[in-house]
C-alpha cells in the first residue's frame, strides 16, 4: 500500500505542478509550435486522420500538445494548450487564446503517457461554454469520439450532436482514461504573459485583440490550409 500512496503523490505532482508556475512569452511560442506540429501530424496521419470537412464545420479547435496522463488504479490527467475560432462568415482562423485542461477518471488504469490531443468545437451552443471561468466536458459540452480519415464523415452517419468531438493520438502504456468529465478553464496567466494585459478569451475572439506571432501566424495558415 505504501508505495502505491508514493506512486499517487507523485502523479499529483506531475498532474497539479506543470512546469514554470508563471508562463513566459517564450514558453507560450513553443507551445503555439508545439500545437502546429501536432495539427500537422494528425491531419497527414497515414493511419487516421482527423476528416478535413469536419475540422470545416467546426466553430472552435483546441489543440493539446501534450496532455499527461498518469495512474494506479486512480488515474489524472493535465495539459495545457491552445483554442482558436472559425469565422463562421470568412471560414478564417484567428488567433489562440490558452487554456488547460484537469480531470481524474477511476478504474482500472496503470502507466504514465503523454498524449496529443485535438477537440473540435462543432456549434455555436458550446463555443459559447469557452467564453466561461471553466467548463465541464461532458456536463456543460456533450463528447464523442470522431470519426477518423480522410473520407470517414462522409462516409458515416455521425452524430453531429455531440458538442465536442475528440481525437488523440499516444504512445506508451495506459488504459481506461477518458476526457468525459475533464475540466477546461481558461490559462488567465498564460493569456497576459502572451498579449500583455488582462484579457479574456471574448476579447481575443471577436475584439482584435489577439497578436499575430511567426508561431501563431503558421498553425493558423495551416487551419486555412486544412479547412479550405
Amino acid at each position: 500500500m505504501t508505495s502505491r500512496y508514493v506512486f499517487l503523490f507523485l502523479v499529483g505532482l506531475v498532474l497539479l505542478v506543470p512546469n514554470g508556475i508563471f508562463a513566459q512569452p517564450q514558453e507560450l511560442e513553443y507551445r503555439i509550435s508545439n500545437s502546429a506540429r501536432v495539427l500537422s501530424e494528425m491531419m497527414e496521419a497515414p493511419d487516421g486522420r482527423l476528416p478535413a470537412d469536419l475540422v470545416k464545420r467546426s466553430r472552435a479547435i483546441i489543440i493539446f500538445p501534450s496532455v499527461i496522463r498518469a495512474g494506479l488504479g486512480v488515474g489524472g490527467h493535465y495539459g495545457k494548450g491552445v483554442v482558436l475560432r472559425r469565422d463562421a462568415q470568412t471560414g478564417k482562423w484567428g488567433p489562440p487564446a490558452f487554456l488547460t485542461l484537469i480531470g481524474g477518471s477511476f478504474g482500472w488504469q496503470v502507466g504514465v503517457q503523454s498524449t496529443n490531443m485535438v477537440l473540435l468545437v462543432m456549434s455555436d451552443i458550446s463555443l459559447k461554454s469557452l467564453f466561461r471561468d471553466k467548463f465541464t466536458i461532458g456536463a456543460d459540452a456533450s463528447v464523442a469520439a470522431g470519426p477518423i480519415g480522410r473520407d470517414a464523415s462522409a462516409a458515416t452517419d455521425i452524430d453531429l450532436s455531440a458538442a465536442i468531438l475528440s481525437y488523440s493520438r499516444a504512445k506508451g502504456i495506459y488504459a481506461g482514461v477518458s476526457v468525459n468529465g475533464s475540466v477546461l478553464e481558461a490559462d488567465w496567466g498564460a493569456n497576459e504573459a502572451y498579449y500583455g494585459s488582462d484579457i479574456s478569451i471574448i476579447d481575443i475572439f471577436f475584439n482584435n485583440s489577439g497578436k499575430i506571432s511567426p508561431a501563431t501566424d503558421k498553425l493558423i495558415e495551416l487551419l486555412n490550409k486544412y479547412s479550405s
